[in-house]
């Protein structure tokens, strides 16, 4: 049976994926779903859908691609599905006019305890500034990005082992089920809103989450071995943490890292430095200590264990990071 809300979901990566299977198995009558563009992707340039766009067709769910979320027609034909409520999760800015439209307002998932790591990569930063905790929170959209009144908020551990994958992994699940508890909270008329300003003191330091780009993903060999521990963790699987291998003799080669050990103690390498024990570990010179790379990647090639790689790639004496 057909719950009363009348729904607009717009999203359009993994992430926003079982929110609105959730939604859907709850029940709830989702008009239309709104996600990017089909853009190509992969060597061949291949037309590819996204998760959320695959997801909608396969349960018959009326899909929306606008280029330009400011487009007129774009708004009129939102206008015309007469949606009590939009839920968004993992999409782009809207205009005001979007986000203002429904009765019930805009909904929004973000993957942090907010006000704390307010921006589009929440996981990330989280993980490469060493946290020990993070959270999911939904909010009504406000006009600032991620300011809105929140509405509700759980904590989660970010474990010693995590990466950006794996903890990415276990928010969407938790998200959908937050999910679904605010829209009982927003259909039974029992929403207590929390202004995010209540909660920011004169103590608090708001720690941001950018969009990450390539300059954000380059390892420096000189910084302590937490700092590029974290920063591998936080950015693997994607975009993936890289540095720059110079081998006598050798044209440079970019290098993707995927998960890394770390020793700290005194240490006389000059940082970047590799160290070489034996055919089973590749081990680099950091500013307090050693880094133990355990996954990696030639630019091009297939991400592997170090035993693999350095099986199948000589790294000789002298070899160093850059």
């Amino acid at each position: 049976m057909d719950r009363q809300l009348r729904i607009v979901y717009m999203g359009t990566p993994d992430f926003a994926l079982e929110p609105l299977r959730a939604i859907l198995n709850e029940g709830y009558k989702v008009e239309a779903v709104v996600t990017m563009p089909d853009k190509p992707a992969g060597r061949g340039q291949k037309i590819r859908f996204s998760p959320v766009k695959e997801f909608a067709e396969q349960n018959n769910l009326l899909v929306l691609q606008p280029e330009n979320l400011k487009d007129p027609l774009f708004f009129e034909e939102l206008k015309r599905l007469h949606a009590d409520l939009q839920v968004v999760v993992a999409f782009r800015m809207l205009p005001t006019q979007i986000w203002q439209m429904p009765e019930y307002g805009t909904l929004n998932l973000h993957a942090s305890l907010l006000p704390q790591y307010r921006g589009a990569a929440p996981i990330n930063h989280a993980i490469m500034n060493g946290e020990t905790e993070t959270g999911i929170t939904t909010f009504f959209i406000e006009k600032e990005i991620d300011t809105g009144k929140i509405i509700l908020a759980e904590r989660y551990p970010i474990y010693p082992t995590d990466d950006a994958g794996t903890l990415h992994d276990r928010l969407k699940e938790a998200g959908a089920q937050l999910i679904l508890k605010t829209l009982r909270l927003i259909e039974t008329n029992q929403v207590k809103e929390v202004f995010q300003q209540q909660l920011i003191t004169e103590n608090t330091i708001l720690k941001p989450a950018s969009k990450i780009f390539q300059s954000h993903c380059e390892i420096h060999w000189d910084s302590p071995c937490t700092t590029i521990h974290n920063l591998v963790r936080g950015l693997s699987p994607h975009p993936g943490a890289f540095s720059i291998l110079s081998s006598k003799g050798s044209d440079k080669k970019k290098v993707k890292i995927f998960r890394t050990a770390f020793f700290q103690e005194p240490i006389t390498a000059k940082p970047g430095t590799i160290l070489l024990n034996d055919r089973k570990t590749l081990s680099v010179a950091a500013s307090d200590g050693i880094i133990q790379i355990l996954e990696l990647q030639f630019e091009g090639k297939k991400r592997l264990s170090v035993t693999d790689f350095l099986n199948g790639n000589e790294i000789g004496s002298g070899s160093c990071f850059v």
